[in-house]
Protein backbone atom coordinates (compact mmCIF):
# COMPACT_ATOMS: atom_id res chain seq x y z
CA UNK A 1 0.00 0.00 0.00
CA UNK A 2 1.41 3.28 -1.16
CA UNK A 3 2.82 5.15 1.98
CA UNK A 4 0.02 8.20 3.21
CA UNK A 5 -2.75 6.39 1.95
CA UNK A 6 -5.40 5.48 4.70
CA UNK A 7 -6.87 1.83 4.49
CA UNK A 8 -10.30 1.38 2.80
CA UNK A 9 -12.96 2.01 5.69
CA UNK A 10 -15.00 -1.35 6.40
CA UNK A 11 -18.62 -0.24 4.99
CA UNK A 12 -21.37 -0.17 7.94
CA UNK A 13 -24.37 -2.58 7.77
CA UNK A 14 -27.57 -1.75 8.13
CA UNK A 15 -29.02 -2.92 11.47
CA UNK A 16 -32.89 -4.01 11.60
CA UNK A 17 -34.28 -3.69 15.01
CA UNK A 18 -37.93 -5.27 15.71
CA UNK A 19 -40.05 -3.09 17.92
CA UNK A 20 -42.21 -5.97 19.56
CA UNK A 21 -44.26 -6.80 22.30
CA UNK A 22 -47.41 -9.29 22.29
CA UNK A 23 -49.12 -7.03 24.80
CA UNK A 24 -51.18 -3.82 23.23
CA UNK A 25 -50.79 -0.37 24.85
CA UNK A 26 -47.78 -0.54 25.88
CA UNK A 27 -46.21 2.28 23.89
CA UNK A 28 -44.76 -0.10 21.02
CA UNK A 29 -45.77 1.93 17.89
CA UNK A 30 -44.78 5.38 19.71
CA UNK A 31 -41.53 4.22 20.38
CA UNK A 32 -41.30 2.71 16.96
CA UNK A 33 -42.33 6.05 15.42
CA UNK A 34 -40.27 8.44 17.63
CA UNK A 35 -36.93 6.36 18.13
CA UNK A 36 -36.92 6.26 14.30
CA UNK A 37 -37.20 9.90 14.10
CA UNK A 38 -34.27 10.40 17.19
CA UNK A 39 -32.31 8.35 14.90
CA UNK A 40 -32.98 10.02 11.78
CA UNK A 41 -32.51 13.31 13.24
CA UNK A 42 -28.76 12.70 14.24
CA UNK A 43 -27.99 11.55 10.51
CA UNK A 44 -28.54 7.88 10.65
CA UNK A 45 -30.34 6.46 7.54
CA UNK A 46 -33.76 5.06 8.88
CA UNK A 47 -36.39 3.06 7.02
CA UNK A 48 -39.65 2.50 9.52
CA UNK A 49 -41.39 -0.11 8.43
CA UNK A 50 -45.28 -0.46 9.44
CA UNK A 51 -45.89 -4.57 9.97
CA UNK A 52 -48.84 -3.86 12.08
CA UNK A 53 -52.49 -3.93 10.36
CA UNK A 54 -53.57 -1.08 12.35
CA UNK A 55 -51.54 1.32 10.80
CA UNK A 56 -50.82 4.02 13.02
CA UNK A 57 -47.04 4.53 13.05
CA UNK A 58 -47.93 5.40 9.00
CA UNK A 59 -50.63 7.41 10.46
CA UNK A 60 -47.45 9.17 12.38
CA UNK A 61 -46.24 9.88 9.47
CA UNK A 62 -49.54 11.33 7.58
CA UNK A 63 -50.03 8.05 5.67
CA UNK A 64 -54.01 6.51 5.83
CA UNK A 65 -54.50 2.73 5.87
CA UNK A 66 -56.92 3.50 3.20
CA UNK A 67 -55.02 5.69 0.84
CA UNK A 68 -54.06 3.25 -2.53
CA UNK A 69 -50.71 2.51 -1.31
CA UNK A 70 -47.94 0.28 -2.17
CA UNK A 71 -46.73 -1.14 1.62
CA UNK A 72 -45.80 -3.72 3.40
CA UNK A 73 -48.45 -6.04 1.91
CA UNK A 74 -47.16 -5.69 -1.24
CA UNK A 75 -44.15 -6.16 -0.17
CA UNK A 76 -44.74 -9.31 1.73
CA UNK A 77 -47.09 -10.51 -1.15
CA UNK A 78 -44.52 -10.04 -3.95
CA UNK A 79 -46.06 -7.38 -5.38
CA UNK A 80 -44.20 -4.78 -5.37
CA UNK A 81 -40.02 -4.29 -5.06
CA UNK A 82 -38.52 -2.60 -1.96
CA UNK A 83 -37.99 0.39 -3.64
CA UNK A 84 -41.47 0.79 -4.99
CA UNK A 85 -43.08 -0.20 -1.57
CA UNK A 86 -40.81 2.74 0.31
CA UNK A 87 -41.70 6.20 0.57
CA UNK A 88 -40.36 9.35 1.48
CA UNK A 89 -41.18 11.03 4.76
CA UNK A 90 -41.52 14.54 5.78
CA UNK A 91 -38.65 13.96 7.75
CA UNK A 92 -35.09 14.31 6.49
CA UNK A 93 -33.22 10.76 6.59
CA UNK A 94 -36.31 8.90 6.94
CA UNK A 95 -38.29 6.88 4.57
CA UNK A 96 -41.25 4.62 5.19
CA UNK A 97 -42.78 1.47 4.26
CA UNK A 98 -46.96 2.04 4.58
CA UNK A 99 -49.18 -0.69 6.59
CA UNK A 100 -52.00 -0.87 4.39
CA UNK A 101 -55.77 -2.06 4.58
CA UNK A 102 -54.84 -5.51 2.34
CA UNK A 103 -52.38 -6.62 5.48
CA UNK A 104 -55.07 -7.54 7.88
CA UNK A 105 -55.33 -10.79 5.87
CA UNK A 106 -51.95 -11.29 5.27
CA UNK A 107 -51.48 -13.55 7.49
CA UNK A 108 -54.39 -15.95 6.26
CA UNK A 109 -52.86 -15.58 3.04
CA UNK A 110 -49.15 -16.31 3.46
CA UNK A 111 -49.90 -19.73 5.58
CA UNK A 112 -50.11 -21.90 2.92
CA UNK A 113 -47.07 -20.20 1.01
CA UNK A 114 -43.43 -21.57 0.97
CA UNK A 115 -40.87 -19.52 3.19
CA UNK A 116 -43.87 -18.06 4.65
CA UNK A 117 -41.78 -16.88 7.50
CA UNK A 118 -39.00 -15.20 4.94
CA UNK A 119 -41.05 -13.44 3.39
CA UNK A 120 -39.58 -9.99 5.20
CA UNK A 121 -36.23 -11.17 5.70
CA UNK A 122 -35.89 -12.51 2.03
CA UNK A 123 -37.50 -8.43 0.58
CA UNK A 124 -34.96 -6.69 2.96
CA UNK A 125 -31.88 -8.68 1.39
CA UNK A 126 -30.48 -6.51 -0.53
CA UNK A 127 -30.24 -4.00 2.54
CA UNK A 128 -29.00 -6.70 5.14
CA UNK A 129 -26.08 -6.94 2.43
CA UNK A 130 -24.97 -3.93 0.54
CA UNK A 131 -26.78 -1.20 2.38
CA UNK A 132 -26.17 2.27 3.36
CA UNK A 133 -26.23 1.52 7.26
CA UNK A 134 -28.34 2.87 9.22
CA UNK A 135 -31.20 1.36 10.71
CA UNK A 136 -34.45 -0.72 9.82
CA UNK A 137 -36.87 0.15 12.38
CA UNK A 138 -39.85 -2.98 12.09
CA UNK A 139 -43.02 -2.18 14.09
CA UNK A 140 -45.11 -5.18 14.47
CA UNK A 141 -48.36 -6.44 16.01
CA UNK A 142 -49.55 -6.62 19.38
CA UNK A 143 -49.35 -10.00 18.76
CA UNK A 144 -46.97 -12.82 18.29
CA UNK A 145 -48.59 -14.57 14.66
CA UNK A 146 -46.81 -14.55 11.38
CA UNK A 147 -46.20 -10.90 10.70
CA UNK A 148 -44.48 -10.51 14.12
CA UNK A 149 -42.57 -14.13 12.99
CA UNK A 150 -41.55 -12.50 9.49
CA UNK A 151 -40.18 -9.08 11.41
CA UNK A 152 -38.03 -11.56 14.05
CA UNK A 153 -36.41 -13.56 11.57
CA UNK A 154 -35.53 -10.88 9.30
CA UNK A 155 -34.28 -9.10 12.56
CA UNK A 156 -30.46 -8.60 13.94
CA UNK A 157 -32.55 -7.78 17.39
CA UNK A 158 -35.48 -6.96 19.00
CA UNK A 159 -36.33 -3.96 21.05
CA UNK A 160 -39.03 -4.50 23.82
CA UNK A 161 -40.91 -1.94 25.12
CA UNK A 162 -42.31 -2.53 28.71
CA UNK A 163 -45.06 -0.50 30.63
CA UNK A 164 -44.42 0.08 33.97
CA UNK A 165 -47.33 -1.76 35.07
CA UNK A 166 -47.51 -4.94 36.54
CA UNK A 167 -49.10 -6.89 33.83
CA UNK A 168 -46.96 -5.80 31.08
CA UNK A 169 -44.11 -6.97 33.09
CA UNK A 170 -45.50 -10.79 33.74
CA UNK A 171 -46.29 -11.26 29.97
CA UNK A 172 -42.61 -10.08 28.70
CA UNK A 173 -41.53 -13.41 29.83
CA UNK A 174 -43.20 -15.55 26.70
CA UNK A 175 -42.01 -12.71 24.35
CA UNK A 176 -38.21 -13.90 25.24
CA UNK A 177 -39.11 -17.66 25.29
CA UNK A 178 -40.28 -16.82 21.84
CA UNK A 179 -36.97 -14.67 20.54
CA UNK A 180 -34.85 -18.10 21.92
CA UNK A 181 -37.31 -20.13 20.23
CA UNK A 182 -36.46 -18.10 16.92
CA UNK A 183 -32.76 -17.79 17.33
CA UNK A 184 -32.48 -21.78 18.02
CA UNK A 185 -34.66 -22.54 14.56
CA UNK A 186 -34.82 -20.00 12.20
CA UNK A 187 -32.29 -16.63 12.93
CA UNK A 188 -29.59 -17.76 15.05
CA UNK A 189 -28.25 -14.07 14.70
CA UNK A 190 -31.32 -12.73 16.21
CA UNK A 191 -30.07 -11.02 19.79
CA UNK A 192 -32.44 -8.93 22.25
CA UNK A 193 -31.56 -5.12 21.83
CA UNK A 194 -32.87 -3.94 24.85
CA UNK A 195 -35.82 -3.14 26.72
CA UNK A 196 -37.27 0.40 27.24
CA UNK A 197 -39.42 1.49 30.06
CA UNK A 198 -42.10 3.20 28.90
CA UNK A 199 -45.13 5.09 30.36
CA UNK A 200 -43.23 5.91 33.54
CA UNK A 201 -44.73 8.26 36.17
CA UNK A 202 -42.61 8.57 39.10
CA UNK A 203 -45.49 10.26 41.18
CA UNK A 204 -46.73 6.68 41.23
CA UNK A 205 -44.75 3.70 43.55
CA UNK A 206 -45.92 1.23 41.01
CA UNK A 207 -44.18 2.39 38.05
CA UNK A 208 -41.15 2.53 40.54
CA UNK A 209 -41.69 -0.88 41.47
CA UNK A 210 -41.71 -2.24 37.80
CA UNK A 211 -38.74 -0.42 36.95
CA UNK A 212 -37.14 -2.17 39.86
CA UNK A 213 -38.39 -5.32 39.11
CA UNK A 214 -37.42 -5.06 35.82
CA UNK A 215 -33.72 -4.33 36.13
CA UNK A 216 -33.22 -7.04 38.84
CA UNK A 217 -34.29 -9.49 36.28
CA UNK A 218 -32.83 -8.04 32.72
CA UNK A 219 -29.80 -5.96 34.28
CA UNK A 220 -28.24 -4.30 31.59
CA UNK A 221 -30.72 -5.52 29.24
CA UNK A 222 -32.79 -2.32 30.24
CA UNK A 223 -31.84 0.70 29.04
CA UNK A 224 -31.35 3.62 31.44
CA UNK A 225 -33.10 6.06 29.51
CA UNK A 226 -36.68 5.70 31.01
CA UNK A 227 -39.66 7.25 28.85
CA UNK A 228 -42.34 9.30 30.91
CA UNK A 229 -45.77 9.45 30.75
CA UNK A 230 -46.38 12.86 28.49
CA UNK A 231 -49.59 14.48 27.58
CA UNK A 232 -47.30 15.26 24.45
CA UNK A 233 -46.79 12.29 22.76
CA UNK A 234 -50.91 10.98 23.52
CA UNK A 235 -51.23 14.15 20.87
CA UNK A 236 -48.73 14.22 18.38
CA UNK A 237 -50.49 11.05 16.41
CA UNK A 238 -53.58 12.96 16.22
CA UNK A 239 -51.40 16.01 14.35
CA UNK A 240 -49.54 13.19 12.44
CA UNK A 241 -46.91 14.01 13.54
CA UNK A 242 -43.71 11.92 15.95
CA UNK A 243 -43.38 14.23 18.68
CA UNK A 244 -40.11 15.16 18.37
CA UNK A 245 -41.84 18.09 15.41
CA UNK A 246 -44.77 18.58 17.43
CA UNK A 247 -42.99 19.75 20.58
CA UNK A 248 -39.85 19.13 20.52
CA UNK A 249 -39.18 20.49 24.17
CA UNK A 250 -41.37 18.28 25.90
CA UNK A 251 -40.28 15.20 28.34
CA UNK A 252 -41.26 12.67 25.90
CA UNK A 253 -39.22 14.28 23.23
CA UNK A 254 -36.38 14.58 24.97
CA UNK A 255 -36.41 10.96 26.05
CA UNK A 256 -36.52 9.46 22.69
CA UNK A 257 -33.10 11.71 21.68
CA UNK A 258 -31.70 10.06 24.91
CA UNK A 259 -33.07 6.76 23.97
CA UNK A 260 -31.59 7.07 20.53
CA UNK A 261 -28.12 8.18 21.68
CA UNK A 262 -28.15 5.68 23.96
CA UNK A 263 -28.82 2.75 21.47
CA UNK A 264 -26.09 4.14 19.23
CA UNK A 265 -23.36 4.81 22.09
CA UNK A 266 -24.30 0.90 23.15
CA UNK A 267 -23.79 0.03 19.50
CA UNK A 268 -20.20 1.77 19.45
CA UNK A 269 -19.72 0.16 22.20
CA UNK A 270 -20.25 -3.46 21.51
CA UNK A 271 -22.97 -3.94 24.32
CA UNK A 272 -25.80 -3.97 22.54
CA UNK A 273 -27.76 -7.25 22.48
CA UNK A 274 -27.46 -10.88 24.43
CA UNK A 275 -28.51 -14.13 23.15
CA UNK A 276 -32.27 -14.51 23.46
CA UNK A 277 -31.28 -17.45 25.81
CA UNK A 278 -29.42 -15.33 28.17
CA UNK A 279 -31.83 -13.26 30.10
CA UNK A 280 -29.94 -12.21 33.06
CA UNK A 281 -30.26 -12.53 36.97
CA UNK A 282 -30.89 -16.15 36.45
CA UNK A 283 -33.83 -16.09 34.73
CA UNK A 284 -34.17 -18.36 31.70
CA UNK A 285 -37.14 -16.43 28.78
CA UNK A 286 -40.00 -18.59 29.36
CA UNK A 287 -38.87 -18.70 33.33
CA UNK A 288 -41.34 -17.06 35.97
CA UNK A 289 -41.68 -13.44 36.67
CA UNK A 290 -41.20 -11.43 39.31
CA UNK A 291 -43.97 -11.93 41.72
CA UNK A 292 -43.83 -15.48 40.95
CA UNK A 293 -46.47 -14.65 37.84
CA UNK A 294 -45.83 -17.55 35.07
CA UNK A 295 -45.57 -15.58 32.12
CA UNK A 296 -47.13 -18.59 29.83
CA UNK A 297 -46.16 -20.14 26.67
CA UNK A 298 -45.13 -19.16 23.33
CA UNK A 299 -47.63 -20.01 20.44
CA UNK A 300 -46.64 -22.74 18.67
Amino acid sequence: MPSGTDPPSTPRRVRIVAVANQKGGVGKTTTAVNLATALAAKGEPVLLIDLDPQGNASMGFGFTRDAKTRGTYHLLSGESSLADATHETFVPNLTLIPSDIDLAGAEVELVGEQRREFRLRDALAPLRTGGPGGFIIVDCQPSLGLLTLNALVAAHSVLVPLQCEFYALSGIGALMHTVDMIRRRLNPGLRVEGIVLTMHDRRQSLSELVAEDARGVFGDLVYTTVIPRNVRVSEAPSHGKPVLLYDFRSPGSQAYVRLAAEMLERQRGGTDGRAGGAAPGGMSPGGTSPGGTSPGGAPS
